[in-house]
């Protein structure tokens, strides 16, 4: 049986979104790859958008959209692109708006509530879902 979604929380405040946002930056920086990093408040509106040198402008919406979806349905937007990938019914999923099945989005869970969500774009799938999972991990940092 699968567990129920988290509930949604009070909105990520400024300096939890700045340690998930560090966090996410500095592995891309590592890594050398030009990514745009988005983290969405719990009601899905942008906290911060950070834009790497020569990241593609084209992911400025992508990150943004896979941070609001993530919050929206309150989970990965892996297990969207997972499921469009299967076929069949999971097709579904391209008829409703405001869904991006792309992974590299995930919700930002803290004492098991959802206070917001980041999204991240600029090289394939499992690299962005990579730096958004750096970037989840900085709420470990510290208390949030």
């Amino acid at each position: 049986m699968s567990q129920p979604p988290p509930r949604y929380g009070a909105p990520i405040s400024l300096a939890t979104a700045g340690r998930v946002m560090r966090a996410a930056q500095a592995e891309a920086e590592r890594l050398q790859w030009p990514m745009v990093i988005a983290i969405v408040d719990s009601g899905g509106h942008l906290v911060m958008l950070h834009k790497l040198d020569q990241a593609q402008y084209g992911s400025i919406p992508v990150a943004q959209a896979k941070a609001e979806t993530a919050v929206k349905f309150r989970r990965p937007t892996k297990a969207f692109e997972d499921a469009v990938a299967a076929g069949g019914l999971g097709l579904r999923l391209l008829g409703i708006d405001g869904l991006l099945p792309l992974d590299g989005g995930l919700p930002l869970i803290v004492g098991g509530e959802l206070i917001g969500a980041i999204g991240v774009s600029g090289m394939q799938a499992v690299q962005d879902a990579q730096i958004a999972q750096a970037g989840a991990d900085g709420l470990l940092e510290h208390d949030a």
